[in-house]
């Protein structure tokens, strides 16, 4: 394993939920260079949740842009956590802009580097 973990994420199947297409692409991009597997994408809430309720839809971990277009992801956090599936909040805001409850959740601050992405999956996947 390397020194960041990041034999802990190779084969990984993620979930992205991200309204800006060029960040979705860039986040695809580096999880592909982290031996990660992006198996869907989202851009919008609505989008989201119905990825996260198909029982079809076989993904270990999720990357959640926590502003949709106006809308919150907390509705598509709180259906992963039931679900037990770990998951990366991705803000321009960081932790401190997430509702105290949410605070505990690994958290990408965007603009957001390669090493960022895959510390931050690992420790989503590590978390208890």
């Amino acid at each position: 394993m390397s020194e960041d973990g990041a034999a802990d994420i190779t084969g990984l199947k993620v979930l992205v939920v991200e309204d800006e297409a060029l960040v979705a692409m860039l986040l695809e991009d580096m999880l592909a260079d982290h031996g990660c597997e992006v198996v869907a994408a989202a851009s919008r809430l609505a989008q989201a949740l119905t990825m996260v309720a198909d029982s079809g839809l076989a993904f270990d971990a999720a990357i959640l842009d926590v502003n949709l277009g106006g809308d919150p992801i907390f509705p598509v956090a709180e259906a992963l956590a039931a679900r037990g599936v770990p998951f990366v909040f991705a803000t321009g805001y960081g932790a401190g802009g997430l509702p105290e409850s949410w605070r505990d959740r690994p958290t990408l601050q965007k603009p957001f580097s390669h090493q960022d992405v895959g510390r931050a999956l690992v420790e989503a996947v590590r978390k208890p």
